[in-house]
């Protein structure tokens, strides 16, 4: 892949220059860059077309929250986004003024998009989502985890729906000066609406030293935010959302038992932690 004929084909100047993004998970190079081109700086992505096809469904028309799309290419048959560079860290050391700002950022998307059924980008809608998410609890092998995953299927699909980003991992916000961009659109649909609020917050672990940090109380303080600046408008009863959250929570939960099940590798310390959380978990649900 030539970098300078992409950027060139994106009319930026001979004298702009790339740097390859690291990946939060590995530390590896992947097909993110940072364009310098003189006192500009953008992204430069290499993406899918459901990425595109996200951004001009549902984000072409937010004054905020997301980045800026300036221009596509399609060269030698790959798709490249160029995009606006935006400064900041993310949320893997959470603290409170910058979960505010995510919190606040997802609600003001959301609320564009409440109950917008209609608004479907390429591939990847509800009734798409739905063979995945049947799938997870096939792998569960516990009874108990499967009674609860099949209430979570039944709220999955009677739940209201909104925009969801639906891999709202910590890395995937940039923060800065009291503000919040939500980055990597690949996944997002019209989703239920704790879609993306659990997994913000099912992963943080009080341990300074996870990958993800977040204190009990930072995830209690998120809950209760989300349901006074979102929910309580849109007519949702707090009791109900509770208990819906602690079933999509328990989705999250699952996903590494289904794999440590799928692939054999029901010994490994991530398996036994999220069995152990899951098990713990279920005690709590009505």
């Amino acid at each position: 892949m030539n970098i300078k004929e992409i950027l060139a084909q994106m009319c930026l100047s001979e004298q702009a220059e790339a740097t390859p993004f690291k990946s939060a998970e590995d530390g590896t190079d992947y097909a993110v860059w940072k364009i310098n081109d003189g006192n500009t700086a953008y992204v430069l992505k290499k993406a899918s077309e459901q990425e595109l096809s996200v951004y001009n469904t549902f984000l072409v028309s937010a004054e905020r929250a997301v980045p800026h799309l300036y221009k596509s290419l399609n060269y030698c048959g790959e798709l490249f986004l160029l995009m606006e560079y935006i400064e900041g860290h993310d949320l893997r050391k959470c603290d409170r003024e910058s979960l505010t700002a995510v919190l606040d950022a997802l609600i003001y998307l959301q609320n564009m998009y409440w109950e917008r059924r209609e608004c479907q980008a390429v591939d990847l809608t509800f009734e798409a989502s739905l063979p995945r998410q049947q799938n997870r609890g096939k792998y569960l092998n516990y009874a108990d985890l499967e009674h609860a995953y099949a209430e979570y299927l039944r709220l999955y699909s009677s739940v209201p729906r909104t925009l969801c980003h639906d891999d709202l991992l910590p890395f995937n916000v940039l923060c800065a000066n009291g503000h919040a961009t939500i980055i990597d659109w690949e996944y997002a649909a019209i989703l239920p609406y704790p879609t993306s609020l659990a997994r913000l917050i099912a992963h943080g672990e009080e341990d300074e030293s996870a990958f993800f940090y977040m204190t009990q109380a930072d995830k209690d303080y998120a809950i209760e935010y989300y349901f006074e600046h979102l929910l309580k408008e849109n007519g949702i009863d707090y009791n109900d959302y509770r208990r819906t959250l602690d079933y999509f929570l328990l989705y999250e939960y699952c996903e590494w038992i289904m794999l440590g099940v799928k692939y054999n590798e029901t010994g490994s310390e991530r398996f036994q932690k999220y069995y152990a959380k899951a098990k713990e978990h279920i005690k709590s649900l009505a």
